[in-house]
């Protein structure tokens, strides 16, 4: 088996590197890669670059304004974006809902939301989660009433990422009550500043700002806000959720940390000798997780190719987010062993960042949010295993 890249591929890959070493602004980078949070006319510029050169929505095909990328291209741009320090692209736009408007959507939806998606110029959020359906999302009792092609939304959306620098937030609202509970769900998109909307900040342990609460009082949009058909929200919300279980994988991202790790491994404290890449138990450990970002590497080829082939990642993204969250975390609690002999020392052995810490504070909620790594097991013993 042959996997390295072609030569037009890895030309594309130097093309890429160039625009973002010089055309990429260089202060939103850098503020990145100190770990300090972004404004909302920050993350709005990141992402108006990206674009503007056409390079947002990377993986949607050509008859919706994507680049038409090969699943290799797509590939090493991801790869290449991370290893550049760019911002994360907020997926909840390009990656969750762009797909379920361009695949389920009316043409005037699609001409509605898909440009502002696309250019980066409109945020969205995702409003699934409730106080009493997190990974049972299936048991949400947030409801959208329709009256004269009006619905009227009541209730409570929690743990929704990104929703302070959103315009639009699209949510699964119960439409009608019937016996399985998955009917009578329907997927409707929603204005942020609609009268009765409030958001309200959620701080985590490490002071970040990325989650929040939205309350919804008596809000009313058109029905023409609702993406297919009344009741058939589950279905939509299926077809998302593996989009963004697949989206989890960051291989370029975890690659870099542990290009991290080992440098700080191998440097040693400073005016010291020892160095922790000497002591086997964390040779072994770091070799490892090495090997388990190739297995997730593989994994996601998997599943690229069924979705170039013209299918949706299916169930078997389920696979990806255990392995996904599950490898994050096993790199970052590396990090913290490889940065411990560093703390108080300065110079050039002195590597860790507050992004780094806070990056593993953040990894310890990967294996929750998004349907616990517990409910994924399950979905992959019933559905894919056949159990």
């Amino acid at each position: 088996m042959d996997l390295k890249f072609s030569d037009h591929v890895e030309g594309f890959r130097r093309e890429v590197r160039s625009w973002f070493e010089t055309q990429f602004p260089k202060d939103i980078i850098e503020k990145y890669k100190a770990g300090l949070p972004l404004t909302t006319a920050e993350v709005r510029r990141s992402e108006m670059a990206l674009g503007a050169k056409g390079w947002l929505a990377s993986a949607w095909p050509k008859e919706y304004g994507g680049p038409g990328w090969s699943i290799e291209e797509q590939y090493v741009f991801d790869e290449e974006l991370e290893r550049a320090g760019v911002p994360t692209v907020t997926p909840m736009g390009v990656v969750y809902v762009g797909p379920v408007i361009y695949t389920f959507g009316s043409q005037a939806q699609k001409d509605r939301w898909l440009p502002g998606i696309r250019d980066g110029s409109t945020g969205w959020a995702q409003g699934y989660s409730e106080p009493g359906a997190g990974s049972d999302l299936a048991s949400l009792q947030f409801s959208a009433e329709l009256k004269d092609g009006v619905y009227t939304l009541n209730g409570h959306k929690i743990w929704t990422s990104a929703a302070q620098h959103a315009g639009w937030i699209f949510l699964l609202a119960r439409t009608s009550q019937r016996e399985k509970k998955q009917e009578g769900i329907s997927f409707i998109c929603c204005p942020m500043d609609a009268p009765g909307v409030t958001v309200k900040p959620i701080i985590s342990i490490d002071g970040a700002h990325t989650l929040n609460e939205v309350l919804f009082d008596n809000v009313q949009v058109p029905e023409e806000n609702r993406i297919g058909e009344e009741g058939k929200g589950w279905t939509y919300s299926q077809y998302l959720l593996g989009f963004e279980r697949t989206s989890y994988a960051r291989i370029g991202g975890k690659r870099a940390m542990l290009r991290h790790v080992r440098a700080l491994a191998t440097a040693g404290p400073a005016g010291s000798n020892e160095r922790l890449i000497d002591d086997p138990g964390f040779a072994l450990r770091l070799a490892q997780a090495e090997l388990a970002v190739d297995g997730l590497e593989m994994t996601v080829f998997r599943i690229l190719s069924a979705v170039a082939a013209g299918g949706s990642p299916g169930d078997a993204a389920s696979t990806v987010k255990i392995l996904a969250t599950e490898t994050h975390q096993q790199i970052t609690e590396l990090f913290l062993d490889a940065a411990g002999p560093h703390v108080g020392h300065r110079g050039p052995s002195a590597g860790s960042t507050p992004r780094d810490v806070a990056t593993y504070f953040a990894g310890r909620a990967q294996s929750i949010y998004g349907g616990t790594n517990e409910i994924q097991k399950t979905i992959i013993a019933r559905k894919v295993l056949g159990l």
